[in-house]
């Protein structure tokens, strides 16, 4: 058990001191050590095996865990098991041969249980020991694993509370801060209190650009991973996203957009662009959230004539989508069983026949007479990006061979020319002109918590500085009107819940007694995006970079924007404070909303 707590120190908090991870971590598995002997004294040997295999199974699930979302895993994440087989390339991918080595003692164990002898002696420490030992052992370590919780609980940081009380402490009082949590009451959730709190209380009667494409179809493309470094960037003069480049230059481009995903990843970002509401705290929102009837985009534009649909290459059980879709209020959906297994990529069919079949269908609908809302969901730059040879456009040099960095690259490179055929198809069917396109990522697809030191470098020769949060969260966004966006670049703050707020004041459209947390920020200049689940609890996006708590806000740091030194001045508490009480009030309002039909 030493040598998997130092493990698991190792690889995620790799600064902090080895003897308070042993003095927490011993403590916790004490208790339960103790317990056994208390509870199981004639069966004893068996009972510390499985419990020896359930602990390491936190530790190794933690470790992975950590790999991809630079958080630490509680049980919430039990709900999400039956998708694991839909990501298993992912979930290898992460997977260092090293990390195995946590099982090994389970495995020798396992072997020597097949003798006789062994057996036999197993059957010889039968006997209860002595309860003044094992309750003063099991008094002294519930007090001190008790003394770390109350003492570091009160810390915003779920990495800071996990690396001060230790990992199986913390992953008990996940349990009781979950059973306990008080959400705040709904009435207090109002259009006037948001505003406040996100300081839009003075906006103009007529925004800028109010109502320009009234009327027009919307396409809200969502692509996989996207994140915005890929735009006009070049790896030794050959272009990665020449399509996306070309929309950037000719339409409005937001080069300061960030994502607001958890672990949901793909399927929070469809719930939050619909929605303009924050992820729960734990868990994804399809599943949290699935059942309720949730004010909505697609509810919206329905009650405005407008025809809605989603489009989806996997099947439309995953994530609960099914549930989601009825919660958002989508009129159709199109999945799996539509696109058929042609021309697979990853999870579904390619994108060029999703963009091939979607844009059929938008045919069909655009004859119905009425304006339509279809979200697209592009999903062949998957991680861990390992697309087929046959798709792969790009050669690149060979520092990029066998890295991650450089699968992400060709996957990109493959998503963006799908999307010049969706394009040309658009055109061709006589779409295009009467058509709002809308063109963002869902999340990143590099975590810096994923990276060897070799592929850091690599976004280090991309960026020309370290790679950091504010890098990795950044996602691109561009609205494409034709007749209506011009040539321009936005340097204003932009966040996943600004959307449906940006695309209501672009259509002519009324938010009025609706109550969401985004912004129209074409008409804002500051902005502040809570963040969850990539980053912890208290951190926040503003219009200078991303502040990431320590235990509190006094101890925290700042990551401005150009990778420049931070200054006091990049944020301030009254942010902190602001933001964290935007989350608690959507939490309150969303999970006081009525279940749906």
């Amino acid at each position: 058990m030493v040598l998997k707590i130092l493990l698991a120190r190792l690889v995620i908090f790799d600064t902090a001191s080895a003897w308070l991870q042993l003095a927490t971590g011993i403590a916790s598995v004490w208790v339960l050590f103790c317990l056994i002997e208390w509870l199981a004294p004639r069966r004893k040997l068996g009972v510390y095996l499985a419990v020896n295999l359930f602990v390491t199974s936190i530790f190794f699930a933690v470790i992975m865990y950590y790999k991809y979302f630079g958080v630490i895993v509680t049980y919430h994440a039990l709900q999400q098991v039956n998708q694991v087989t839909e990501v298993r390339g992912s979930v290898f991918s992460l997977l260092h041969p090293y990390f195995l080595f946590i099982y090994t003692d389970i495995v020798v164990f396992l072997l020597l249980y097949m003798s006789k002898r062994f057996r036999s002696w197993g059957r010889s420490l039968a006997r209860r020991e002595s309860n003044v030992l094992i309750s003063s052992v099991f008094v002294v370590s519930l007090l001190g694993s008790t003394a770390t919780i109350w003492t570091h609980s009160d810390s915003i940081n779920e990495l800071k509370q996990a690396e001060n009380m230790g990992i199986l402490n913390y992953e008990a009082y996940a349990v009781i801060s979950s059973a306990t949590q008080e959400v705040a009451d709904p009435s207090l959730v109002t259009e006037e209190a948001i505003a406040k709190l996100k300081g839009t209380e003075d906006q103009p009667a007529v925004p800028l650009y109010w109502g320009k494409a009234q009327g027009k179809n919307l396409i809200v493309l969502q692509l996989e991973a996207a994140q915005n470094f890929l735009i006009g960037r070049t790896i030794d003069g050959k272009e990665i996203t020449p399509n996306m480049n070309k929309l950037a230059k000719e339409h409005f481009y937001f080069p300061h957009f960030y994502q607001q995903v958890g672990q949901g990843n793909t399927s929070d970002a469809e719930f939050v662009v619909n929605t303009s509401f924050y992820i729960p705290q734990y868990g994804a929102a399809a599943q949290d959230y699935g059942g309720l009837a949730l004010p909505s985009m697609p509810k919206v534009l329905k009650e405005q004539g407008y025809q809605t649909a989603t489009f989806h290459t996997n099947n439309v059980q995953f994530w609960n989508r099914k549930e989601l879709y009825k919660a958002l209020g989508f009129e159709k959906y199109y999945d799996s069983e539509f696109f058929g297994d042609e021309d697979l990529v990853f999870f579904g069919s390619s994108d060029e026949v999703l963009y091939d079949k979607t844009a059929d269908e938008l045919l069909k609908m655009s004859r119905e007479g009425k304006p339509f809302y279809a979200q697209v969901i592009s999903m062949s730059s998957h991680h861990p990006f390992n697309i087929p040879e046959s798709k792969v456009r790009l050669e690149l040099p060979d520092r990029f061979s066998d890295t991650l960095v450089g699968d992400y690259i060709q996957a990109q490179n493959y998503t963006d020319y799908a999307l010049g055929l969706f394009i040309d198809k658009l055109k061709k069917e006589g779409l295009w002109d009467n058509t709002m396109l809308v063109i963002y990522g869902d999340h990143l697809g590099l975590p810096i918590y994923s990276l060897t030191e070799h592929e850091k470098g690599l976004m280090k020769d991309i960026y020309g500085r370290d790679y950091k949060f504010t890098e990795m969260l950044n996602i691109p966004l561009m609205i494409i009107a034709p007749g209506v966006t011009e040539p321009q670049v936005l340097p204003q703050t932009g966040g996943q819940i600004d959307i449906f707020p940006t695309l209501a004041n672009l259509l002519g459209i009324s938010l009025k007694g609706h109550i969401y947390f985004g912004q129209d920020i074409l008409n804002s200049k500051d902005n502040l995006l809570p963040q969850r689940y990539y980053l912890p609890s208290g951190s926040f996006v503003n219009g200078k970079g991303i502040f990431v708590p320590g235990l509190s806000f006094k101890d925290g740091a700042n990551y401005p924007f150009d990778g420049g030194q931070p200054t006091e001045a990049d944020s301030t508490e009254e942010e902190y404070n602001r933001a964290l009480e935007l989350l608690r009030l959507s939490d309150s309002y969303v999970s006081h909303l009525p279940t749906h039909d």
